[in-house]
Order: structure tokens, then sequence, then C-alpha cells
């Protein structure tokens, strides 16, 4: 798919990768050519992520009608989940083919995607999760440690919560609610509950959450609970990054929308929809970074 863009910078590739999709562009002049893949998460599966995207790019080239060579040698932005540090972003350079590559995490591109120049805040939730804050210039990141350590409010979180208080219900801890059984009955019992947790990977877990808001939008007392706690960590952790009442608050990523009406009401109010989508914050990326190149060689 050719996006028309208003841009007419050097051409740059932007790739946002993340558990459920990786997307990679080609901006040149006022057209980008965009393609999307599957998942791209360098700490879950290093290997898969750099085969994906590899394919991607040979994708990419046939779409915008470019050969490899020369596509290789725009600069290019790479934003992926489970780029933890320096070393892991390295490893991802040297695995990829690109003369001119700045590797980060996807936290910089959905926070620049969704905030443009504004100040203001995100709480990004999709398979994972993590918050950031842009206010007067100065980025700061909390979370995207993946789903051992953190992603609290992420997909995959809701999705292990939900089943961890369906276990909860079996043993009379809680109620069991419409939700419960559903999951009982999908899972074939709570063994089978414990059979699916031992082996399901992120995407899994995130796969059980479209259920969990939807019986909570019915008013189902265990899911409204699973999704009122993901809320609660967003609503408690924004305002340590420097949100203040009246700041934006751009909810994305493919969960993150559903806790609107679970959030303070002062956060309610200032709620807003993002100016745009990752991929654009890659590309605005993309954009500097080429710009950096330009400047180093003047």
């Amino acid at each position: 798919m050719i996006h028309s863009s208003k841009h007419t910078s050097n051409p740059v590739v932007a790739i946002d990768g993340g558990g459920t999709r990786c997307r990679l562009a080609l901006r040149n002049g006022c057209a980008d050519a965009v393609v999307e893949l599957g998942s791209a998460n360098v700490t879950t599966d290093f290997d898969a992520a750099i085969s994906e995207i590899s394919r991607g790019l040979g994708l990419l080239g046939a779409r915008a009608g470019i050969e490899m060579a020369e596509l290789i040698s725009l600069p290019a932005y790479v934003g992926l989940a489970g780029v933890a540090g320096p070393s892991v972003a390295k490893d991802v350079a040297e695995a990829l083919p690109f003369t001119h590559i700045r590797v980060e995490d996807d936290r910089p591109s959905a926070l620049v995607g969704a905030l443009g120049a504004r100040d203001g805040v995100v709480a990004h939730c999709g398979t994972g999760s993590f918050l950031a804050a842009q206010i007067n210039g100065d980025r700061r990141f909390a979370g995207g440690w993946g789903p051992v350590l953190g992603d609290p409010a992420s997909a995959q979180w809701v999705g292990r919560r939900g089943l961890t208080l369906t276990l909860d219900a079996v043993d009379g801890i809680c109620a069991h609610t419409a939700y419960s059984q559903h999951v009982l009955d999908k899972l074939s019992g709570a063994a089978g509950v414990v059979q699916f947790a031992s082996t399901a990977r992120p995407a899994d877990f995130g796969a059980l959450a479209p259920a969990i808001t939807a019986y909570a939008a019915k008013g189902d007392a265990l899911a409204r609970q699973v999704v009122q706690e993901a809320a609660n960590s967003i609503a408690e952790l924004l305002p340590i990054l420097g949100w203040k009442p009246g700041m934006a608050i751009c909810l994305t990523g493919g969960i993150a929308p559903q806790y609107a009406s679970y959030l303070p009401d002062d956060m309610q109010s200032c709620v807003t929809a993002p100016a745009g989508e990752p991929l654009s914050g890659a590309l605005s990326l993309a954009q500097s970074f080429s710009e950096e190149i330009a400047h180093e060689h003047l």
C-alpha cells in the first residue's frame, strides 16, 4: 500500500516491530510504501525477528520498485520490542544489511507517533506495555521490560490475570462469573487452564484479552476487576512520569483505549486521540537520523 505524505525529505526507511506485528516503510518524496508482517521481538526470538525483518525488506523493495542495494543504502531507523540495551541494539544493527542504521526499542516511535510535538504522556498497551512522557522537550520512559518482569496492563497481562482470577474462582476465593465459566469451557477446566499457561507465549495470553474487555463491557465482575486493575496501574504511574491535570494522555496499542472509562475523572478528561501511529513516529525519527547523517558529512 502506498500512503500519500506531505513530506519531501531525503528517502528513509523506518521499521516498527512488536510482539504482534512488524511494519516497514519507505518514505521517498511524497509517498510512503508500507508492508506489514508478523511478530518481531528480538528478546523473545532474535533469529526469527531478524528473519522476518529481512523478508519484509524484500517485500518493501518490491512494493516500492527499488533494488535491494539502493534500499539498504538509505538511512534506517529501527524501533523494535525487546531491544533492552545497547548490546542488543548493536546485535540488531549488525544483523541487518543497512549502511546507516539506528536501532532503539519500540517506545520512542510510539511516543513521537502519538504526541507529535505536543507535551503529554502515552500509555502504550499492546502485547507488551510501557508508559512514556514528552514534556518540555524531554522524553522519559517506564516499563517495556517484557512479560516476565513487567508489562502491566498489556494484553498478555490482562489475559494472564483473567486466568489467575478464574482459578481463584475455582478455589472459591472469589465468585464465579460468566467470564470465568467461559474460560473453563474454552480450556477444558482448571487442568486445561494450567496446561495452556505452561506453554503459552505472550501473544497467546494476549489473544485472551478481547474476551475479557468484552465481558467487562457487559458488567461481568471478574472481567471488570481485571480491566480496573490494569487501568489503576496506569493511573498510579503517569503522575510519577510528570503528568499533570490538563496534559494530554494518549492510550495507544490494541488494548489501552479500553481503559479510558476506568481511569480517574481528571485523567479521563485528558484522554486525546493520538496524532499518529508508531510507524509514523519511526518515520519522523528516521528523518531526524537522516538529517544528522547529512550534517556530519557537511
